[in-house]
Formats: structure tokens, sequence, C-alpha cells
């Protein structure tokens, strides 16, 4: 048949390109919104950062003239004034200038480099960067430690190599005969020369640090301890031996390869499974993860009101010169600089837009857990997002997209959105509670329990029952685990 030209209508739902920016806004974290506006002001000339102005000082001063006003009535702690001994220590007979360059001179060629930053860093090419704390790793920390030894060149370069070839979690993984082929010595380094380095590095810093397995890891950790430690000499035996069966729980057998009582294996057990099985991950610096709260929760006259965060809120607007100038030239209707401007405006309102979502969720979301602001996190109620979507006027996504990744500063602490959505369990009423709530309970009770009896989850969950609460034990396995809580056996002392 010949082809067929044919029409057809058909309706569907088509998201504008302002509306496709606005979606993607709004699920922005605060730290990415302001990334998302930082790129639109190097990009788009008709944006411009909106510096406050200094009448917003003026607050900060008030309050630092209420300060003094306070000092000056006596309602506010007066500093001790400086005493003619602290006076005399602050201006010497001799100049500080003069002192400090004296000192610099002299003792410039004892520091690295043969220079001695000048104090304060007033130094014209002096670097900010140089006085920054920076926290060493652990090669860095191993080599520093080494160079305290009397060592020849040969056992000073063995050692170094030993440091290099440790990982991140502080194992020596390559065997000793591989190194000594790689590395080219005259004559040729043996295998004892590296053992005798690689026992070196054990001793330099961390117990742990250079063991070639984990047993080794482990019998180091335990042989740093001192010899009347209660448990050692069994956990070291445990350590070497059977720290597979110890892993499979395999009590029974272990206490008869042992010959011990089955509470001196408890306690060698518990002592083994507080060591640090990855020694080397103690040098590396916790992330600085901050949480920039995207609204703020405070009571007001008894009654709990949000604010959004001023530090997020876009402090980006409009170049009005550049705006007049382009609405003043002919012809620039069709230009890509109309487009830029046009973004510019959809940026403004989107932005806007998407802080009015978010403190209107966050005022749903207030009013309706009310009673945990009030009394904790037992009281918070479950909670799901089409009940806020429906409040609202709201689809579900949307309400989704507004409590994703964002997080509420109350008198309570710091808690993202999601924190107050807990799913809902039955009660033995027949009414409901949150698993936030079930959390609160088995948190509450594991603090009152006998250290030398803790609960297991089986008790746990009878005891969540006489609450009225209908938990199985699996779950509250699984809270116990969210929690971080151990089990009820390591939780024994």
């Amino acid at each position: 048949m010949p082809p067929i030209l044919e029409l057809h209508q058909k309706q569907h739902v088509a998201l504008t390109p302002r509306l496709q920016q606005s979606v993607r806004l709004l699920q922005l974290s605060s730290l990415e919104f302001q990334h998302e506006l930082r790129q639109a002001l190097d990009s788009n000339p008709f944006l411009e950062l909106d510096e406050p102005a200094q009448e917003d000082a003026e607050p900060a001063a008030d309050a630092a003239g209420e300060l003094h006003a306070a000092y000056d009535a006596g309602a506010a702690p007066v500093p001790d004034s400086p005493s003619a001994d602290t006076a005399a220590l602050a201006a010497p007979d001799e100049p500080a200038g003069e002192y400090t360059n004296e000192y610099v001179n002299e003792y410039a060629n004892d520091w690295p480099g043969g220079t001695l930053a000048r104090p304060h860093g007033d130094s014209e090419d002096a670097d900010p960067g140089a006085w920054a704390h920076s926290q060493p790793t652990m090669h860095e920390q191993l080599h520093v430690l080494l160079n305290v030894y009397p060592l020849n060149d040969r056992d000073h370069a063995v050692a170094q190599m030993v440091i290099e070839a440790l990982d991140d979690d502080g194992y020596l993984r390559e065997p000793l005969a591989e190194l000594a082929q790689v590395c080219k010595a005259e004559p040729p380094l043996a295998e004892e020369e590296l053992r005798v380095a690689l026992r070196l590095v054990q001793t330099l810093d961390k117990p742990g640090v250079g063991a070639r397995s984990l047993a080794e890891c482990l019998s180091l950790q335990l042989q740093a301890l001192q010899e009347d430690t209660p448990g050692r000499a069994l956990a070291l035996e445990i350590a070497e031996h059977h720290l597979e069966r110890l892993a499979r729980r395999e009590h029974a057998e272990l206490q008869k390869q042992l010959g011990c009582s089955a509470d001196a294996l408890r306690v060698a057990s518990l002592l083994v499974r507080r060591l640090d099985p990855k020694p080397g991950e103690a040098y590396v610096p916790d992330a600085d993860n901050y949480v920039v709260p995207d609204v703020i929760v405070r009571q007001v006259r008894n009654q709990w009101a949000v604010t959004v965060n001023p530090a997020v809120l876009p402090r980006t607007r409009i170049h009005r010169l550049y705006a007049e100038m382009f609405a003043q030239a002919p012809g620039t209707s069709g230009s890509p600089l109309a487009q830029q401007l046009q973004e510019a405006r959809w940026l403004l309102r989107n932005a806007e837009q998407r802080f009015t979502t978010i403190q209107r969720v966050a005022e749903c979301i207030v009013a309706h857990q009310k009673a945990f602001f009030d009394y904790g996190e037992i009281a918070l109620k479950p909670l799901v997002l089409r009940e806020v979507a429906d409040e609202l006027g709201l689809h579900e996504s949307t309400v989704s997209r507004a409590s994703s990744n964002k997080y509420m500063a109350t008198p309570r602490g710091i808690f993202e959105f999601r924190h107050f959505f807990p799913r809902k369990l039955a009660t033995e009423t027949g009414g409901r509670c949150s698993a936030a709530a079930v959390r609160a309970v088995i948190k509450e009770l594991i603090a009152q329990e006998d250290v030398h009896d803790p609960l297991s989850d089986v008790s746990l969950a009878k005891l969540l029952t006489q609450e009225g609460m209908i938990v199985a034990r699996r779950t509250v396995a699984k809270y116990r685990n969210q929690m971080k809580v151990p089990p009820a056996q390591l939780r024994q002392r």
C-alpha cells in the first residue's frame, strides 16, 4: 500500500522550561541551591549580588551599644583591668620589633627551609595557608616518628619503604619477599632486613599498624596492653588461632578447645571485640559535614513559629542598570540577551516560590507534630506525605521534593524533614503509634536496664507489648541496629 498521511489530535501535559527549573530548584538542598545561584551569577550578566546595605549593620551596633550600657550600669561583669606586671610585660624595655627581628635572624636557619615566618603573618609575602591546621596522614606521622630513631641510611630507607607500602587501613598487604625484589639496593635486600624494619614500624605509633593479617593486628594490640589486663592471655590465644570460631559465635567449641570457663571466655571475647580491626582509619580526619537548616522553629508566645533561615535566602537581584539599558536599546527582543534577562527573572521567581513552598510544608509538619516539640521523640506521631499534600493542596511529589534534603533547626536539635514522617505501627487498643516513638521507648528501656543482666530483643518486645505497642522481635532488632546499640550479650558488663 502507498504511504498515507494522517493527522491525529492528542493531548498531553508538557513542562515549560520555567516549570522544569522550578521543580529542579525545589528538590535541591540548601548548599546545592547556593551553588546554583553562584553559577547563575557568573554566567548571567543581568544578575548581581545584593550586598547588605549600611543600615543592616545597625542592629549589631545597637547590640554593642546595649552591651556597653549594661557595663556602665553594672548589669554585666566588667573585665579586670591589666595589672602593672601585665603592663610591664606588654611594654618591655626593648622595642618589640627589634627583639623579634633579632630572634628571627638568629634562629631562622634552625627551621626547615632556612626561614621563619614573622609573628601574626604580617610579612608582605606571608602565605595565609601556612597557618591553616592540617592533620598529618598515617604515612606522614610514621615518617616523622621514624626520624627519632638513630638509624643508618640503609635501615632508614628500608623502614621508609615499609611505611610507604602500608594501605589506608594500616596493613602491609604485599609479601616481604616481593618488597625485597622491588627494592634495588646494593647489596640486595634480604627478607630478614625487611622483617626487622617491619617490626620497628609496628612499634612506632598506634598498635596494629603494619600488621600483615587481622590476627596479627589484633595480637599486636593485645600485646600492647598491660600484662595484668583481665583475659589478655586467653584473648591472645583466640586472636592468633580461633578468630573464625569467635566470628561464628561457636562459644561451646571455643570453651572446649581452650579449656576455660564460660566467664573467662566471655571476658576474653569482649576484649577481642573491643579491638580496632582497621587502625589506619584513626589517622583519617573527620569530614566536616555541615548541615545548613532551611527553616528555624522557635516558640513565640507559647506557639511554634516557622521562619526561613536568613542565611540560605538568595541575595541576588536583577541588575537594574543593565536591564534599563537593554530595554532602551532598539531591536533586542529576539537577541540572546533577551533570553538571559528572561532566565534571570525566572530564577528569582522560582527561588521565591521554592522558599514559600518549603515554609508551607514546614509549618504543616510543625502543626501535625506539635507534641514532638513539646515532649520529645516519644510523642512523634505517624505522618505520611499524602496528608500534608492534601492539606496544602499540593501534589504528593511536590511535598516529597520540598522535604528531601531539607533540614529544620529546632530547640531539640536539627532534624531532616523526613524525620517527621515516621511510619505507622499498630497498638494493642487498635490505635496507632509511630516507629520513632517505638525507638524512643526502646532506647529508654535499654538506658534503664541492669548492666549485669541486659534486656534481650525478646524481653524488649514483651515490655513494648505491656506498653501497648505490638512489635515483633525482629522489628526490635532492626530498630536497635538503627540506633547502633549492640545486642544484649555485648552490653553485659
